[in-house]
């Protein structure tokens, strides 16, 4: 984007939903495409998030990206200032300071494209999300497809016993579900 005195103007745009829904397969493809129009793009994503690769951003479906691990977003800063495109993965991991990183981005003129849970196993948000879905321009939920009955799947339900709110895993500690299926697992499990 740019404005009359051809200056680039930044945005933010935040891809949510549970997890299977595609949120990690959606940030690939919009960072592909600012690829084939040649921008520059950098990637992140934090530290703890080594499900599939410990250098590349990894959707469930394989596809992949090459990206830079980060502990802090403060990190994210320090790009080359010929970066158009920022992406982040699994943004609901970071701590809060990464509001203002993406704002600080954005207000540079970056596209920042972020991609995370909104909501965490017990259906409550999730970390730095809702504050990034209130600053986005653009904001994208995306669903996955209900296991047990094949509505649109909203909610995240974890089949494990484990409390702890960050819980790493796939398909053997997670399953999509629906607002009703959603509740009825909650009630079974009490």
């Amino acid at each position: 984007m740019f404005s009359e005195n051809n200056k680039k103007s930044g945005c933010i745009e935040v891809i949510c939903g549970s997890m299977f829904s595609g949120k990690t397969e959606e940030l690939i493809r919009r960072l592909r495409r600012a690829q084939f129009a040649k921008q520059k793009i950098a990637t992140f994503k934090p530290t703890i998030d080594k499900r599939y690769s410990e250098l590349d951003v990894v959707s469930h479906d394989s596809h992949s990206i090459s990206c830079t691990p980060i502990k802090s977003p403060s990190r994210m800063l320090q790009i080359d200032p010929d970066i158009e495109v920022v992406g982040i993965d699994e943004a609901q991991f970071f701590d809060e300071s990464i509001v203002g990183v993406v704002q600080e981005l954005a207000d540079r003129g970056v596209r920042v494209i972020i991609a995370g849970l909104d909501t965490d196993y017990l259906g409550k948000p999730f970390g730095p999300m809702p504050a990034l879905l209130a600053i986005a321009e653009d904001v994208q939920k995306v669903h996955a497809i209900c296991v047990r009955c094949g509505a649109l799947a909203n909610h995240s339900h974890r089949l494990s016993d484990s409390k702890k709110l960050v819980v790493l895993g796939e398909k053997d500690t997670y399953e999509p579900l629906c607002r009703d299926c959603y509740n009825k697992a909650l009630k079974e499990e009490s």
